[in-house]
């Protein structure tokens, strides 16, 4: 599979040194080849979660991308191909069929059947189970009934089991996208021994989730300190070309890219801002570029009176120079973003937010003190994430552009951060980053701006979204769909919910000691590929 969500770290692109890095995989490593018997270590923040129905951020992304086998992966033109999956059809857009491959068991020796789909899909839907990604279940018939305190069911009409590796799932409308969709980590299977009862996850499972990926549980997550996976020989697609992986909690981007200086961490996923400008140094061709999916924004508390006034948004927005920042902060190695959509995925258009994204000092304050914006403004942010600097940046703008005391708050970590926000505890603004679950404009916009979206931390609601994205969703062919979808996007530039403020790309690097390390559009090392040196 390929993954997004909330991303931890701060997501840096192609870095303009060119002709100093090298982009893709590869790397130098020793002269001695390969090592099967070798285990790879690799940087992660500290997940919110290990359940895949709860697990809306990269860091707990990339540990069950090792522990489980999605039904569908993407190609190279971002459409989707089957993985775990035999075949995945529908003749209206509306009742599809999935027919799971035969020879898939999990690794406690259960055999893979539709049932464990069924059950987890039903878990994950049941809204007294508070599930973080419930909400990409919502296309489901029957969601419905299984959403409040006190649920009319609790399982979805739409899931029917037609033999052990088959079943049907039933849209309540029609949804050209769905394929697409099932890359996406909420829809991996759970084993019978998930559970305690029927619908109630067994204690503990967190700890040591069973899947039915490439890699299994060595030991329980030690949390803030490491995940540790290694190869499940029973696994029945692409085999790993190492023996296990070390994923390594930082709460300091440095302390990791020391690590890798000394070859004692083996992959950092992003590359601290600070050490932007000497990576090509410090790593020669170790440094590596690639293509990401990612976006950084700033979030504003909709719900809190100072912030409830679009006007005071957009005044915000205007007071931030983010050629600037990209430049001095990041050394031109990220993209300024004035859309709410990544330029990956068909349906981008540029500068969709129009005058709000036009760096305007004099016009900035002039909108904030007329619309009575606060005087006071805190942008709070992950620690663990290498924020630091452009926080302060962006404090730095508002107090010289806006005339208001502004200040950056870090929270330990990012997982801090998200359990503040969801429980709308005061935390002012708050940095976010998205990576895309699967290639379509409906995963910019629905996930995030939704009124019951999964990842809408910020209260925002608006009906003519809901409508134009569900009409989007419902439409026959792509064209079609993105015409709604870019109205959607429309209105968010009106209501300006959030500050688009870059795009980013993968920068990451490795230790002399492995080689094939590549990343792809989801924020995750290809734990397949990667090659420990001997």
């Amino acid at each position: 599979m390929r993954v997004r969500r909330l991303a931890a770290w701060t997501a840096l692109p192609l870095a303009v040194t060119l002709g100093l890095v090298a982009c893709g995989s590869g790397g130098d490593g020793g002269s001695g080849g390969t090592n099967p018997n070798a285990a790879v270590r690799i940087e992660i923040a500290e997940p919110q979660h290990l359940v895949p129905t709860n697990t809306n951020e990269t860091s707990g992304s990339q540990v069950l991308a090792a522990l489980f086998s999605p039904l569908v992966e993407y190609d190279e033109a971002n459409k989707a191909y089957e993985v775990a999956a035999e075949s995945v059809t529908s003749e209206d857009n509306t009742t599809w069929t999935i027919k799971l491959k035969d020879g898939y068991t999990f690794h406690n020796g259960e055999k893979v059947t539709a049932d464990n789909y069924v059950d987890a899909w039903n878990y994950g839907a049941y809204a007294p189970n508070g599930q973080n990604s419930s909400y990409f279940f919502e296309k489901i018939a029957g969601y419905e009934d299984l959403q409040g305190e006190q649920p009319k069911a609790r399982t979805m009409s739409g899931l029917k089991k037609v033999d052990d590796l088959t079943f049907t799932v039933t849209l309540s409308q029609p949804y050209a996208e769905f394929k697409t969709m099932l890359g996406y980590t909420a829809f991996y299977p759970l084993p019978k021994a998930a559970f305690s009862a029927p619908g109630v996850l067994a204690e503990g499972y967190e700890q040591a989730p069973i899947g039915q990926g490439p890699f299994k549980m060595k030991g329980t997550w030690q949390h803030d300190a490491k995940v540790e996976v290694e190869k499940y020989d029973a696994f029945p697609g692409e085999k790993p070309k190492v023996a296990g992986v070390e994923f390594r909690i930082y709460q300091q981007l440095t302390a990791a890219y020391a690590d890798v200086l000394s070859d004692n961490l083996d992959v950092i996923k992003t590359i601290p801002t600070e050490n932007l400008s000497t990576a090509s140094t410090d790593l020669g061709d170790r440094f590596k570029t690639s293509p990401a999916s990612s976006f950084q924004f700033l979030s504003f508390p909709t719900y809190q009176k100072e912030f409830s006034n679009p006007d005071v948004r957009k005044a915000i927005s205007m007071a931030i120079d983010r050629e600037e920042i990209t430049k001095s902060i990041f050394k031109d190695s990220q993209t300024p973003a004035r859309s709410f959509v990544s330029p990956v995925v068909a349906g981008y258009r540029d500068n969709t937010i129009g005058s709000a994204g036009t760096f305007d000092p004099a016009k900035a304050k002039a909108l904030y003190q007329a619309a009575g914006g606060p005087s006071r403004i805190e942008i709070s942010y992950n620690g663990d994430g290498g924020h630091k600097d452009w926080v302060d940046a962006t404090c730095n703008q508002l107090k010289a552009n806006l005339g208001v005391d502004c200040v950056g708050t870090a929270e330990p970590k990012f997982a801090d951060l998200l359990t503040k926000v969801k429980a709308k505890q005061p935390v002012g603004l708050f940095r976010m980053g998205w990576i895309m679950d699967y290639p379509s404009m409906e995963n910019y916009l629905g996930p995030l701006y939704s009124t019951t979206g999964s990842s809408n931390y910020y209260g925002y609601s608006n009906p003519q979204f809901d409508r134009l994205v569900a009409e989007g969703s419902a439409a026959a062919t792509e064209e079609e769909a993105i015409k709604k979808y870019q109205q959607a996007e429309d209105l968010l530039a009106k209501d300006m919910p959030v500050i688009p403020l870059r795009f980013g790309q993968n920068s990451f690097g490795h230790s002399t000691k492995v080689t094939n390390v590549e990343m792809d559009l989801f924020d995750r090392v290809d734990l397949v590929k990667i090659e420990a040196v001997q």
